[in-house]
């Protein structure tokens, strides 16, 4: 598996529709929730697309964004996605630890905030995130607010 982290001008076009296949697949269809899934934050100057490869396959997918950009004084991580195929093997919390490392190499000293799918809290806990928020409705799925402190 080899980990990509890129800005949107530094994607292919067939990468770009391959990211957006998946998260389309995943987060529209998967998981029944008609939302702007194009929301204009991917093409942000400072936005990075995290995504790993296997057998030419895009096996998992986070977007990264960088302070202010989603959250006041926070950088992001979201859209955090792995293939149905590749979900068995764990590879969500492989995707997580990137997404962490390379975000604060990014935006060094800049804590995290997450809007989390409540059913995944404790994935994220486990890696360090707080719950920050009650829970919320956010396109028909219950979430959280969560933070990562540098």
């Amino acid at each position: 598996m080899i980990w990509y982290c890129q800005r949107f001008s530094e994607l292919s076009t067939q990468t770009l529709y391959h990211l957006l296949k998946l998260r389309c697949d995943v987060f529209v269809v998967e998981q029944n929730c008609p939302y702007p899934e194009l929301d204009g934050l991917d093409m942000l100057p400072e936005t990075r697309h995290l995504f790993a490869i296997r057998d030419n396959t895009i096996v998992a997918y986070a977007r990264l964004l960088a302070k202010d950009d989603s959250y006041e004084g926070y950088s992001s991580i979201g859209r955090v996605v792995v293939a149905s195929q590749y979900r068995k093997e764990k590879i969500g919390h492989t995707l997580i630890d990137q997404a962490i490392k390379e975000t604060f190499a990014i935006w060094p000293s800049t804590n995290i905030k997450i809007g989390a799918q409540f059913h995944l809290k404790k994935v994220y806990q486990s890696h360090g995130f707080e719950v920050v928020s009650e829970p919320y409705m956010e396109d028909g799925i219950e979430h959280c607010l969560m933070t990562l402190a540098y």
